[in-house]
C-alpha cells in the first residue's frame, strides 16, 4: 500500500504547499501524525477548531444528531438550523440569518444581498462596493474580486466588475471612494488576517460607520476569520461599538465541520425573497448542531480567559528577541521576525509546535480552550526558535 504522501501527490490537485506531516488523530490543542509524534497545536485548522481536536461536548451535539436526520434539503424545516439561527440573533442583535458552507459563499450572499437591497431601492447602477487594499475574502471569482491584493487577480480573468479599494485606515481615500462610486456597501475585516493580521484603528472603522449611515450605504463585516470569540468578544466589530448591516463568519464556528453565516440586520430584514438565494448544504442539521453546541459556549467567562491568555503571548513575545512587533487581537495574533517566517516554522514544527503564516508575520490561532499548560509550554519553544 502507498504511504499517504505518496498517494496525495498522485490524486488530489496540487493547490496546497503541504507540510511534510500527515495527522492521525488528537484531543484539545494536541495532535498526533502518523509516526506517533505529539505536537501544540497554535493553529486549530486556520482558526477552525474553535474548541480543539474532538470536543467532548461538540462530537456528542454531532453524533447525536447524525443518528436522527443528517440531511434533508432547505424544502423542509430542521431544527438546528432554526435554533442556530435563533441564537445568532440573540447574541448579534441581527434579524436574519442565511447558511451557506463555507467564507467564501458567505461572503457572496453578502455582496448579492448588499446589491439587491440597493437594486430594490435605487434602482439599476448603484451597485459599487469599497473594499480594503490587503484583504482577503474568499477564491471564488467574486470574492477573488472583493479581495483587495493585486496578487489574486490575475489568470483567473474576467474577473466581477464593481469593487474599487481603499487604503487601510485612510479616511480622507474611502471619502474620496464614495464620492467618485455608486456604492452600495463597504466590506471589510477589522483584523486582516491573510493580509497580515493588520488591526483597523477604530478612527477609520468610526468614519465607515459615519459615512454609510450618512449616505445609505451598507456596512459589511467579514468575521469568517474573526468571528466566535477569537479577538476577545463574540464578533470583531464589537470590539468598535459599531452595529452592521451584514455579517459573515465561517471558520469556527463550525467547530470543525464546514458551515458559513452572512447575518442580517433590521435595514436587510426583508431582502431575500424565495428563489432569490439558496444553498443545498446551507443549514445541514449535523453542521449546525455542532455550531449550535460551539456558540452556546462561547460566553463572557471563555471570552475573558481569550483575552487573559492574549495577554499572556504578547507579553511574553513583545521585546523578545527576534521579535520586530506583535499585532492583532485576542487569539488571532501576528508576530514580524527578525528572521524568516518560513524558517521559525519549520523549526517550531520540528519541535512539536504548530503554527502559521500571514504575508511576513508568523501567525498564531490557538483554540480558544487551550490551557495555559499547553500554551506556556509551546510560547516557551516558540521563544527559543524566534530567538536563534
Amino acid at each position: 500500500m502507498k504511504d499517504i504522501f505518496s498517494t496525495d501527490k498522485e490524486f488530489i490537485a496540487h493547490t496546497y504547499g503541504r507540510f511534510p506531516v500527515a495527522f492521525t488523530e488528537g484531543k484539545g490543542s494536541r495532535l498526533k501524525d502518523v509516526d506517533g509524534k505529539e505536537y501544540i497545536d497554535l493553529g486549530s485548522g486556520i482558526a477552525v477548531n474553535a474548541f480543539g481536536i474532538a470536543d467532548d461536548e461538540w462530537k456528542k451535539a454531532v453524533t447525536e444528531q447524525i443518528g436522527k436526520l443528517q440531511h434533508t434539503s432547505n424544502l423542509y424545516y430542521t431544527e438546528p438550523c432554526a435554533k442556530l439561527a435563533e441564537l445568532l440573533c440573540e447574541k448579534t442583535g441581527m434579524k436574519k440569518v442565511f447558511f451557506g458552507n463555507s467564507g467564501a459563499e458567505a461572503n457572496e450572499c453578502a455582496i448579492k444581498a448588499a446589491r439587491l437591497y440597493s437594486y430594490t431601492k435605487y434602482g439599476e447602477g448603484r451597485s459599487t462596493i469599497i473594499t480594503l487594499k490587503n484583504s482577503f475574502h474568499g477564491r471564488t471569482i467574486t470574492t477573488l474580486a472583493a479581495t483587495g491584493q493585486d496578487t489574486f487577480h490575475t489568470k483567473f480573468g474576467p474577473f466581477t466588475e464593481g469593487f474599487v479599494y481603499c487604503e487601510a485606515d485612510n479616511k480622507e481615500e474611502l471619502n474620496r471612494l464614495v464620492k467618485e462610486n455608486n456604492c452600495c456597501g463597504i466590506m471589510f475585516e477589522v483584523v486582516q488576517g491573510e493580509g497580515g493580521v493588520y488591526r483597523l484603528s477604530n478612527d477609520f472603522v468610526a468614519e465607515i460607520d459615519r459615512i454609510a449611515k450618512e449616505k445609505d450605504i451598507l456596512v459589511i463585516v467579514d468575521e469568517v476569520q474573526t468571528g466566535n470569540g477569537r479577538t476577545g468578544k463574540l464578533y470583531g466589530y464589537m470590539n468598535y461599538g459599531i452595529q452592521p448591516d451584514v455579517v459573515t463568519t465561517a471558520k469556527g464556528i463550525g467547530g470543525g465541520l464546514p458551515l458559513g453565516v452572512c447575518m442580517l440586520g433590521e435595514k436587510m430584514n426583508d431582502v431575500f425573497t424565495p428563489g432569490t438565494h439558496g444553498s443545498t448544504f446551507g443549514g445541514n442539521p449535523v453542521c449546525c448542531a455542532g455550531a449550535y453546541s460551539i456558540m452556546s459556549r462561547i460566553d463572557d467567562k471563555l471570552l475573558a480567559e481569550v483575552n487573559e491568555k492574549s495577554e499572556f503571548i504578547v507579553s511574553e513575545l513583545s521585546g523578545a528577541k527576534g521579535v520586530k512587533a506583535v499585532t492583532g487581537m485576542g487569539l488571532m495574533l501576528g508576530i514580524e521576525t527578525e528572521r524568516p517566517a518560513g524558517d521559525i516554522i519549520k523549526e517550531a514544527m520540528e519541535r512539536g509546535v504548530l503554527v502559521l503564516s500571514a504575508k511576513t508575520k508568523v501567525r498564531l490561532l490557538p483554540p480558544l480552550n487551550i490551557t495555559m499548560e499547553d500554551l506556556k509550554a509551546a510560547i516557551k519553544v516558540l521563544k527559543e526558535v524566534i530567538g536563534k
